[in-house]
């Protein structure tokens, strides 16, 4: 009689065929999670993924009980469509998928921002679904003070624009995107720059968000595994900030750093709660990893710290506060064995 199976889970993450022929858990960015699976007892696996060998891929997820993913929406030019395709059919299958395409379209597009607009943690958001729309509304909005546009889904301030209206009737468009400079244009030139995020296959429609006066005085990012939050990412200079177009670095630390446990309490008793409630998920479609960027909105009126809802990162999300990694694995080993059981009851 044999003893229950280990754990077995995959890591996938994107590569060419070279990057997969000599992959190598220690040396890949993942080194210290793998170490932390071996540890614990579960078998991890590399699972370097490409379009090019993607049926590859797809057998060798077929055979673990979990995948963990980390790829952006955008990778060296090409959408996640095919990866998004397979890891719907390896769930299908019974293999436990983090995070799920259900879950990225449900938490991890700017359509969240619209969709919890109301919540605590929201702000002035609307959805523009047209360049006529676009032209009608835009300039009526930013006559009360810059925007920042968003197009559907993207990464690393790709697609994010921050609008304002400048003297003579023209406007300063800012890119989000790592080295981008201020620009000046009027607004057919600005419906010719933001035209590709309206197409189909670039969302149909951007969102509109309100500037965020605080901005300057940095983000904070909440790392959260399922409901937990688990870490905290600050950065001091983003993308957007006024006075410096190169982002500084992001500083890890531990969940109970001091300043913030206003911000993790609200998360972890309601926030998420309501989070996942609007956009429809339950508990156990929760990403084992994700998390969340605030920035500081107008202090409420007992003087309290505000937090406003700047994005949701689901794809591509590292464990990069070393203590995300040991809640991470707990998670896994917890949602294997779930996954064990659920395909033993099919089985049997």
């Amino acid at each position: 009689m044999t003893g229950p199976r280990a754990a077995s889970v995959a890591l996938l993450y994107p590569g060419d065929r070279a990057a997969r022929d000599r992959a190598d858990p220690a040396a890949s960015r993942f080194a210290a999670l793998f170490e932390a699976l071996a540890a614990a007892g579960v078998t991890a696996e590399p699972a370097i993924y490409h379009d090019d060998f993607a049926d590859e891929v797809a057998a060798q997820l077929r055979r673990v009980q979990a995948v963990l993913v980390w790829c952006n929406p955008i990778e060296d030019g090409r959408r996640r469509d095919r990866l998004d395709a397979l890891l719907c059919e390896v769930a299908a299958a019974g293999v436990l998928v983090s995070a799920n395409p259900e879950a990225i379209l449900r938490l991890g597009t700017k359509d969240v921002l619209f969709e919890t607009r109301d919540l605590p943690f929201g702000s002035d958001v609307h959805r523009i679904d047209s360049l006529a729309q676009l032209e009608t509304e835009l300039p009526q909005r930013l006559r009360q003070g810059a925007r920042v546009l968003k197009q559907h889904r993207g990464h690393s301030g790709i697609g994010v624009w921050r609008v304002e209206a400048s003297a003579g009737g023209g406007l300063t468009v800012q890119h989000a995107q790592r080295g981008s400079k201020p620009q000046h244009m009027d607004m057919p030139a600005l419906k010719a720059t933001l035209a590709p995020y309206f197409e189909p296959e670039g969302g149909g429609h951007m969102i509109d968000q309100a500037w965020q006066a605080r901005l300057p005085e940095g983000m904070v990012r909440a790392y959260l595994v399922e409901d937990r939050v688990t870490g905290f990412g600050l950065q001091a200079v983003n993308a957007l900030h006024p006075d410096a177009p190169v982002p500084g670095p992001r500083l890890y630390h531990g969940p109970e750093l001091p300043g913030f446990q206003d911000l993790k309490q609200q998360l972890e008793s309601t926030w998420i709660t309501l989070l996942r409630e609007r956009v429809g998920l339950a508990r156990e479609q929760l990403p084992l990893l994700w998390d969340c960027d605030f920035m500081l909105g107008d202090a409420k009126a007992d003087g309290a710290r505000r937090y406003v809802l700047c994005e949701i990162n689901v794809s591509s999300v590292s464990p990069s506060p070393p203590s995300s990694i040991a809640p991470l694995v707990e998670a896994v080993l917890r949602c294997a064995q779930h996954a064990r059981q659920g395909n033993q009851s099919r089985l049997d």
